[in-house]
This record gives C-alpha cells, sequence and structure tokens, in this order.
C-alpha cells in the first residue's frame, strides 16, 4: 500500500522548500526530480507540489507521459 499525504504535504515537494519534486495526477503522487523538463520544480507554466490532473488538457502530451516516473505515494 502507497503512503498518503496532503495537499499541504504535496505543496512542500516543489522543488523549492525541499529537494523532492513532486506532482499529482488523477490521485497518484509522482516524483518527477529526475526529468530535466523539471528542473528547479518549474515546467514550462506548470509548477511542482500541486495536482496538475486538471492542466493536462492544455499538455501537448498524454498520460503516458507519467509511466516514465516513479509513484511516491496517493493525494488524500
Amino acid at each position: 500500500m502507497l503512503p498518503t499525504f496532503t495537499k499541504s504535504q504535496l505543496a512542500l515537494r516543489n522543488g523549492q522548500d525541499r529537494e523532492e519534486i513532486w506532482i499529482a495526477y488523477k490521485g497518484v503522487i509522482y516524483d518527477v526530480g529526475k526529468s530535466r523538463l523539471w528542473k528547479n520544480g518549474k515546467h514550462y507554466e506548470h509548477w511542482a507540489g500541486q495536482d496538475l490532473t486538471s492542466e493536462l488538457a492544455d499538455a501537448p502530451h498524454n498520460d503516458a507521459v507519467f509511466e516514465k516516473f516513479t509513484v511516491v505515494g496517493q493525494l488524500t
């Protein structure tokens, strides 16, 4: 079973407050810190430490992109 994190706990993993760079999508939290596209917790106009589920529609990719990232937990 995966650990659970609140939105407040996720917000601290933004690449600024802590080293972790995490984002959430459909209730699953992913570690995107190894991606060069998420350097310093920013990816184009998106910031880490947030639930980006509603923003995927504007992305040039689909949700298959999350398959390359490590799942670290679930968003409560």
